[in-house]
């Protein structure tokens, strides 16, 4: 509980310092909005372009680690859209983003740090695919629902027409694109360029995790309660179940690859699920809620699980 507690403290302490700056109106009432958009548009582009331009494109192609973690982030999305559907109704847009809320893990600040705490260095890669596949499959999906929402007054084909269009004008995902891009074609980031690029990065999380903090201030962490508790319960039970028996009963899979998978789909929600609904102006309360919460209660879940996994 110490190794996990020196990962999710500093996260939380963030969330909180940013709630207090907030609660005694340090910055001013709209620097929580300026700070997401900062998120938004300037630093996780720059993450997503310098870290998708390391990554060596064919090792991210590890099929049974990418069924096994698809399959979990699916299947988990699926049961959140219908569960919010019948228990919880909304518009479409609130619906993707419960699911996103649902699957969306910590990778980058908890993730990495329990992986390499676990397994070394060997467990980067499975680390990095993970990450990867949050940067620009699981936000496209997202995005593409949202959008869909968004244009249903355009009606047929233009709402599908609409709606890619604004994920390709997203730019998380095209600066995901833009690193995979980068990455494919041998055209490594260098010198003055990845500097700077590093240096936004590192900004990041941070300001997005105090962004949140600020968010909260004056709102209640208890509303939808019974919501938040299911999205909770999805994210840090019921994905890595069906992870695990998708890494283990289905694929049997190699040891470090299989547990990895499962750690990294019992993560709390990350970040970036409140900085996507943030820049929409849709499900802010309930991603908030649930990043913050997840974040506590993943002391005790992992835990468990590091110890169920045979890992001290």
């Amino acid at each position: 509980m110490d190794a996990v507690l020196n990962v999710v403290l500093p996260v939380f302490g963030i969330m909180l310092a940013g709630y207090l700056v907030g609660r005694f109106n340090v910055l001013g009432e709209s620097s929580g909005e300026a700070l997401s958009a900062f998120v938004y548009y300037v630093s996780l582009p720059a993450l997503f372009v310098v870290s998708m331009s390391r990554v060596e494109i064919s090792e991210i192609f590890n099929v049974q680690y990418l069924l096994a973690t698809g399959g979990g982030m699916l299947a988990t999305f699926a049961v959140a859209m219908l569960i919010a559907t019948y228990a919880f109704p909304n518009r479409l847009a609130a619906l993707g983003l419960s699911g996103l809320t649902a699957i969306f893990s910590n990778t980058g600040y908890m993730g990495f740090p329990i992986l390499l705490l676990a397994f070394g260095d060997q467990a980067t890669l499975p680390g990095v695919i993970a990450t990867v596949m949050n940067g620009t499959v699981v936000l496209a999906v997202a995005t593409v629902i949202i959008e869909i929402d968004l244009n249903q007054k355009s009606g047929g084909l233009a709402i599908l027409r609409n709606a890619f269009l604004g994920v390709f004008k997203s730019p998380l995902v095209l600066s995901a694109l833009a690193g995979l891009l980068f990455s494919g074609i041998g055209l490594p980031l260098t010198g003055a360029i990845a500097t700077f690029c590093d240096l936004l990065a590192a900004t990041a999380g941070p300001c997005a995790l105090f962004a949140m903090g600020l968010f909260m201030v004056g709102r209640s962490f208890t509303a939808g309660a019974g919501e938040i508790s299911v999205l909770i319960l999805l994210k840090l039970i019921f994905q890595p179940i069906i992870t695990a028996w998708l890494a283990y009963g289905v694929m049997d899979m190699a040891p470090m690859w299989a547990a990895s998978a499962v750690i990294m789909a019992a993560l709390p929600t990350g970040a970036l699920a409140f900085v996507l609904a943030q820049r929409y102006g849709i499900y802010t309360q309930r991603s908030t809620a649930v990043i913050m919460i997840s974040t506590v209660v993943s002391v005790v879940t992992l835990t468990v699980l590091l110890n169920l996994l045979g890992i001290s």
